[in-house]
């Protein structure tokens, strides 16, 4: 078994290939005007999972960037978890419908607990629910309402309703290449008895061994953009560092 996916992210604004720093929408760089062809790049690259973000869904609570997330999915054979918009039981069954394998809940989630509940009951495996934190405090409605919930408290008083797992964004690093948050990210991945996504800050390779070191306390993978877009991580290289941790591990 990997001990840790690396997972390319995929953030649509406008129908472009985006990355924000922080989740300021004022603080926006194009990096394509045709995420199809980011996504394709990934998967040629080895990706065994892609992130996609509707960022004007985010913000309007609703499915924006639909027809692109369609044409990403007809165009790779890489299982894609999505968020963005996802505030209805209705739209988590039509992007699953699609095709997508795993939806990602997050303002919905901490307005509706029952909802996520119906999902992860309808959808078993196939729900993962974002904790978006600066601080240690949530953050929701695309990063613009701060809610004051305690990041560790909202995991656990998610557990046992059958999650695929867990995303956990550190707002003040996302976007800026300062580091990933490792030791909040294991902290609440031994905290919780649901598998953790990091996400925010990877500036290289550094951050990918540096997870690894404590993969075993319950971190699934990493989710990584601005770094493979600037060039500061290579995905092939950092797919590798795994495989190697991988044969490392099995001896």
């Amino acid at each position: 078994m990997q001990s840790l996916i690396i997972i390319p992210a995929i953030d649509i604004r406008a129908g472009k290939c985006v990355r924000l720093l922080q989740g300021d929408f004022q603080r926006e760089t194009v990096y394509s005007g045709d995420p199809v062809d980011v996504a394709r790049r990934w998967a040629e690259k080895g990706a065994e999972r892609i992130h996609i973000v509707d960022l004007d869904g985010s913000r309007e609570g609703r499915p924006v960037n639909a027809d692109v997330i369609r044409r990403i999915l007809s165009a790779v054979d890489v299982p894609v978890e999505l968020g963005g918009g996802i505030r209805d039981i209705d739209t988590v069954g039509t992007y699953l419908g699609m095709g997508v394998r795993w939806v990602i809940l997050g303002t919905a989630a901490l307005k509706s607990r029952n909802f996520v509940v119906e999902a992860c009951r309808r959808h078993p495996g196939r729900v993962i629910l974002g904790v978006d934190a600066k601080d240690g405090k949530v953050a929701v409605e695309g990063w613009t309402e701060a809610t004051g919930a305690d990041a560790l408290d909202v995991a656990r008083h998610y557990e046992g309703i059958g999650l695929a797992a867990l995303v956990y964004t550190d707002i003040s690093r996302d976007g800026m290449e300062t580091g990933v948050n490792v030791p909040a990210t294991e902290r609440l991945a031994r905290s919780v008895g649901i598998p953790v996504i990091a996400s925010g800050g990877v500036a290289g390779i550094g951050d990918i061994d540096r997870l690894l070191a404590v993969a075993g306390s319950g971190i699934l993978g990493v989710i990584t953009g601005k770094a493979l877009y600037t060039g500061a991580l290579d995905l092939e290289e950092a797919i590798r560092r795994t495989k190697r941790e991988d044969e490392r591990v099995r001896g």
